[in-house]
């Protein structure tokens, strides 16, 4: 007998218990370190598939995981920018040939009519796939850091991460973003920029449940105050 009693206590009881079983799958992939100090979600065995097909770049995230160098004063001097974070990782990824990739294709129709004789016609659709910049491409796996941007960009995201994955350009994509805790950033740093219409791990969740990549993988992580060097939350900062 389940011990929730309206629709309302079955959601939230079906939300700990869809929580509790990811977290079970993620402790069988990924270290405790990075548990601890990452927000984690795997959706369509994104976890499995990058661990199990892709060790060699599996090994790599989780290296650039530990050793991304992040501090607060990057963010502030960034102003609360797109441009504070993607940098950091580009230091420890680009290294290991994962590299910025531009995405273009035509797509070509061929059609056979059968009605009499038979003739064939065929044409092109022009910039079908259109010039979508991947942040980090390798070995088939797309990786996009997405920091402080409107949350519709994880749209564009997603869509395009759909269409390479049902066109086998990718296996999967990987999104780091800022975690929950990170939603808004504490007062006294005057980032007035972040709230809750930019991109962060709510905003990104919502749309995978809502089953925007389609059948895509996607590993969505989320970077914790933990993640942050000189990080400090208000109640532990002087008047």
């Amino acid at each position: 007998m389940n011990w929730y009693n309206n629709e309302s206590d079955g959601k939230l009881f079906a939300g700990v218990k869809k929580g509790i079983a990811m977290m079970n799958t993620l402790n069988k992939y990924f270290p405790a370190d990075i548990l601890e100090k990452y927000e984690i979600y795997s959706y369509y065995h994104a976890a499995e598939i990058l661990s199990a097909a892709y060790p060699n770049e599996f090994h790599e995230l989780i290296d650039a995981l530990r050793n991304v160098d992040i501090s607060i004063d990057d963010i502030l001097e960034a102003g609360g920018n797109e441009s504070a974070i993607p940098p950091k990782f580009k230091k420890v990824l680009f290294p290991k040939g994962w590299a910025e990739t531009r995405v273009h294709g035509d797509l070509h129709i061929e059609l056979t009519i059968r009605s009499g004789e038979e003739e064939n016609r065929s044409f092109v659709l022009q910039d079908y796939v259109n010039g979508y910049n991947i942040d980090f491409f390798k070995n088939k796996i797309a990786l996009d850091t997405e920091w402080n941007s409107k949350d519709q960009t994880f749209d564009r995201d997603l869509m395009a991460m759909r269409t390479y994955y049902e066109f086998n350009i990718i296996s999967m994509g990987i999104i780091i973003t800022r975690g929950t805790e990170l939603k808004t950033f504490p007062k006294h740093y005057g980032l007035n920029k972040y709230g809750a219409s930019t991109t962060w791990m709510g905003k990104l969740t919502y749309r995978l449940d809502s089953r925007r990549s389609g059948g895509c993988p996607i590993l969505a992580i989320g970077i914790t105050p933990r993640c942050i060097r000189g990080y400090q939350p208000d109640n532990l900062t002087s008047d």
